[in-house]
């Protein structure tokens, strides 16, 4: 045990642990456009109220409607994968790369190959 509150905390959501939760899931025919993406998430951490999670997220190529009403980060770890706005604006995003999806974002996942991204969700859902 260590007297540090943060080391602590941090070990917490180690990626590298047993997770606390597995999903696996198709998404529903009505959010995707295009392929047939397959989620594989695990998760690490969850807030009692389940407002705030994080975890690592796999998917399988496809493209599909995103989530609203939520903040997200992401690093990816793996793959090719693109985030496509409303409007058009078309941002790729490959290993190494991290990027925050603010509460609001109307658009689309683009999953180009499978793509693995390690992620902090801070849900803002009624």
């Amino acid at each position: 045990m260590t007297d540090n509150p943060f080391a602590v905390a941090v070990a917490v959501a180690v990626f590298t642990d047993e997770p606390k939760r597995e999903v696996h899931r198709t998404l529903d025919a009505e959010r995707v456009v295009s392929g047939d993406p397959q989620h594989h998430t695990r998760f690490f951490f969850e807030s009692e109220d389940g407002a705030l999670v994080s975890g690592t997220w796999t998917s399988t190529p496809g493209k599909w409607h995103a989530f609203t009403d939520r903040d997200e980060f992401c690093y990816i770890v793996s793959g090719h994968c693109r985030l496509i706005d409303d409007k058009g604006f078309t941002r790729e995003f490959r290993s190494g790369d991290a990027f925050l999806i603010p509460n609001g974002f109307r658009g689309f996942w683009d999953v180009i190959e499978t793509t693995t991204k390690h992620f902090v969700i801070r849900s803002h859902e009624p």
